[in-house]
């Protein structure tokens, strides 16, 4: 049995004593990274059932990217982006008996509806968050809400993979697939590892059993009989990954959209395929929470940015790991 370990409550300010507003990274159209610019909002107040809760870092993720671009989860601007948040209660809505103020947690905000984490403070349902144990930084706690159900969602619960299952992640050192790699591996899993040549020790760092260079070779005439094959990068990948697994296997993405050709040739082939869109989460927080305590699950840091930076962080391009946006105290 794991033991969680909690830090004890750090000391706030009472919620009569706070500042009436707080800094934002907000948008007033849609466009690249510059479109972000920092404003005054209200600090908002928690209705039944909700946490106002004092940001301290907000993971960054390509669904902020396409939201920026088009809207597509938060219609027409002005909105502040921004689901993955790690922080520290400031005060607690009627009918919350989980947490209280001065208790550190973090999560993933409702997807897709529920953006917001660019900001000193944020409202959150109380079942959206858990608390963050001592091992985890506030950095680290952001980074892995939404990759983190993402992959847990995939793997353990869509895939059920379990000991001895054989898995192929694609993107297997970007933000969801180097933590699909860990979570796979903590399932018991054989993982295949789709990468560039330069990321490959990374890769096998995480756990990789196998590591595949895309640059060099076409990952379909590599393997074949594999139970589930974790895709995030799309275009004619879903395709190839039918090549590859055994029969009812069982192509997962994380891009539903990009399936369409897939569905049909599975069905024919006598495979399977699965779309998953996100869900906020808290059992399977708790879950990932398990994982880190166990030291099975670390998320990789590409780079930090400041709140005031955020169109830095979007304009950030690594491919290996997650950003993450930090927010200092000031109010």
């Amino acid at each position: 049995m794991t033991f969680l370990s909690f830090p004890a409550r750090t000391s706030m300010p009472s919620v009569d004593g706070m500042a009436e507003t707080m800094r934002a990274m907000i948008q007033d159209e849609l466009g690249g990274p510059e479109v972000l610019h920092e404003t005054a909002l209200p600090i908002p107040t928690p209705g039944i059932g909700q946490l106002l809760v004092r940001v301290r870092a907000a993971g960054v993720n390509p669904a902020d990217f396409m939201n920026r671009q088009t809207g597509a989860f938060s219609g027409t601007p002005p909105f502040v982006l921004g689901w993955d948040v790690a922080g520290v209660v400031a005060s607690v809505g009627p009918g919350v008996t989980l947490f209280e103020q001065g208790d550190e947690v973090f999560g993933l905000l409702p997807f897709p509806r529920g953006a917001g984490a660019y900001a000193e403070y944020v409202l959150a349902p109380t079942r959206a968050l858990v608390r963050k144990p001592r091992s985890l930084s506030f950095v680290e706690a952001a980074a892995l809400p939404l990759a983190g159900l993402t992959a847990w969602q995939m793997l353990a619960e869509t895939a059920q993979i379990s000991d001895g299952s054989t898995v192929l992640v694609t993107g297997a050192t970007g933000g969801v697939g180097h933590l699909a790699v860990q979570i796979a591996k903590a399932q018991g899993a054989h993982v295949t590892a789709v990468v560039s040549a330069r990321n490959a020790e990374l890769a096998r760092s995480l756990g990789a059993d196998d590591v595949i260079d895309y640059t060099s070779t076409d990952f379909s005439n590599e393997v074949e009989g594999l139970d589930v094959v974790f895709d995030v990068i799309g275009a004619d990948y879903p395709l190839r990954a039918l090549d590859v697994l055994r029969p009812g296997g069982l192509l997962v993405s994380t891009l539903p959209q990009s399936l369409g050709p897939a569905r049909a040739a599975a069905a024919e082939r006598g495979l399977r395929v699965a779309g998953v869109f996100v869900e906020s989460d808290r059992l399977g927080l708790m879950a990932i929470t398990d994982l880190t305590l166990r030291g099975k699950l670390t998320p990789l840091i590409a780079k930090t940015f400041p709140l005031e930076r955020a169109g830095d962080a979007h304009a950030f391009r690594d491919g290996r790991g997650k950003v993450v946006l930090e927010v200092p105290q000031t109010t």
